[in-house]
């Protein structure tokens, strides 16, 4: 019986550099999960660069928050592109590899009286919209940003949501399929980007307790088997093990975070 041919080792994570601070980008940082992930890795230590549509806020309280926050519409391509360029310019200025990047910014466009946008009525330029926040940001930025995370055999995390594999009563389907097609996205990058000691990992939290929870949420608390809602910290805790050295092995996973509700 002839041997299998023995496949080529994966590339060695780079070493560690003594003493090196860790450096994340987030997007969608300035409420939710976002906030409680900024909280989270500060708390750990790590520098934060967080990007949002909003400027930065005297409201957010960790250390560097104003010179390391970089305002930017993810629906506009040409503004990601220079984003990437001033992210870039940031870490090569301060000698700074990037151990994460974690794509959290989302939109999920409501009708004139807050209801749900379906697949007949949501018009052509709101998904136009929605893909280019929720599905190409993602893409650009960990493309963008590709020999930064391969110095630092870094990890990318794309939120996506329960939404992206059922039909949800408050998301709209721009959102959902935007969401569907992160989560298949996040596949192909964990294999594309994998050879070159990059990991890729997708997270679908269900309901979680933030400002924009729908009305009518509760009775989908009354079928989820935990019987609770979903804190942002548990969310921003599950982020930061897939950028941590503990989750070495795990790539091309997407991780339920929602109290049994997909089952």
């Amino acid at each position: 019986m002839t041997d299998a041919p023995m496949r080529p080792p994966m590339p060695p994570v780079p070493p560690a550099v003594q003493g090196e601070r860790k450096t994340l980008i987030l997007t969608g940082a300035s409420r939710g999960i976002g906030h409680a992930s900024v909280k989270r890795f500060s708390a750990a230590g790590w520098r934060v660069i967080t990007c949002s549509r909003q400027p930065f806020s005297d409201k957010c309280p960790w250390p560097m928050g104003p010179e390391d926050h970089i305002q930017v519409d993810l629906a506009d391509p040409v503004n990601v592109g220079m984003a990437i360029s001033e992210m870039r310019r940031r870490l090569e200025a301060s000698g700074s590899r990037l151990h994460a990047l974690v794509n959290n910014a989302g939109i999920s466009p409501k009708d004139a009286n807050g209801q749900r946008l379906n697949s007949m009525t949501t018009p052509m330029d709101v998904w136009h919209k929605v893909f280019h926040v929720n599905f190409y940001a993602p893409l650009l930025l960990a493309r963008g940003l590709f020999k930064e995370l391969k110095a630092a055999g870094g990890s990318v995390v794309n939120v996506s949501s329960i939404a992206g594999t059922r039909v949800h009563p408050f998301a709209g389907t721009a959102y959902a399929t935007s969401k569907a097609a992160l989560l298949s996205a996040t596949r192909e990058m964990a294999a594309d980007f994998g050879p070159h000691g990059i990991r890729v990992n997708a997270i679908a939290p269900g309901e979680i307790d933030t400002s924009i929870l729908s009305p009518g949420t509760e009775k989908i608390v009354e079928t989820i088997p935990l019987r609770r809602l979903g804190q942002t910290a548990e969310v921003a805790d599950m982020i930061f093990y897939l950028c941590s050295e503990q989750s070495s092995y795990v790539t091309g996973a997407e991780i339920h975070i929602n109290g049994g509700q997909h089952v």
